[in-house]
């Protein structure tokens, strides 16, 4: 009797995987956060086209201090702004970071919320972040100074929105502190990352980064996701009202549903 060996051809047939054999991409990457990689990626494309062929003075002329986010532009008739400044990001490593934050905490939210209503949060913390900027960036007004020339651009809020709807989702979640060797809850995790935020805020103006805006998204989504509150009710209201006008449409559809037809010997064909 002869021994298998292994690596034959007979062998390598056996472990080839059946026809038609494809990799389930949905449990790698969920419809919504696709979408928005696609179109920060198609804007940060048109970004870097720009600043290659007509130079970086005119992508920031026309495209940032157009699309990102100026206190001084908004107040000015620029009110599309908090809505676009998230699709812009300010280099390769920016956009890649948040991306890869988006795809790594926002897959499991929308695999329980869905993509309408994953999309709806992420947008409602990206937009609310940025208004929350404007509020405490329009504070020098009170005191006769003039308003910011400075545009934000990036995904950051509604990226911090998606770290505290782990944290409250997934509290117990571990988290691999790159790159050193260790895991702590998710919770946590997210208080520190805000607490750092809260401290860089009170200092901010030197790094570039917008700590307002981060933390801005985080307090959005918290409010949107904390029971009891005034969001939290409206949100569920409307659920309520949807639930019923369903079930009034489901009833009144298995209503007809029932009513007596015509008898077989008079189908017309």
């Amino acid at each position: 009797m002869t021994r298998p060996v292994f690596g034959s051809k007979l062998n390598r047939m056996a472990y080839r995987p059946p026809r038609g054999y494809a990799f389930n991409w949905s449990s790698f990457i969920t419809p919504g956060v696709k979408l928005i990689i696609i179109a920060c990626s198609a804007v940060f494309l048109v970004q870097t086209l720009v600043n290659v062929l007509l130079g970086p003075q005119v992508g920031y002329r026309y495209l940032t201090l157009n699309f990102g986010l100026m206190p001084y532009a908004v107040f000015h008739g620029y009110i599309w702004q908090p809505f676009t400044y998230i699709f812009f990001h300010d280099g390769l490593l920016h956009i890649l970071i948040n991306m890869l934050m988006l795809w790594m905490f926002g897959r499991d939210l929308e695999q329980i919320w869905g993509k309408k209503r994953f999309l709806s949060y992420f947008f409602l913390c990206g937009v609310g972040a940025g208004l929350i900027e404007l509020l405490v960036k329009a504070i020098p007004l009170f005191f006769g100074k003039s308003l910011s020339t400075v545009p934000s651009i990036g995904a950051s809020g509604a990226i911090f929105g998606i770290f505290i709807a782990n944290a409250i989702l997934f509290p117990d979640r571990q988290i691999w502190l790159i790159p050193l060797p260790i895991t702590i809850p998710m919770r946590p995790y997210v208080a520190v990352m805000g607490a750092i935020e809260f401290f860089l805020s009170l200092g901010s103006g030197g790094d570039g980064v917008s700590h307002i805006c981060h933390l801005g998204g985080m307090l959005v989504g918290w409010i949107y996701l904390r029971r009891g509150s005034f969001f939290y009710g409206v949100r569920n209201s409307i659920s309520d009202w949807r639930l019923q006008r369903n079930r009034k449409k489901f009833e009144v559809f298995m209503g007809k549903k029932n009513e007596p037809g015509s008898r077989p010997d008079n189908w017309v064909n």
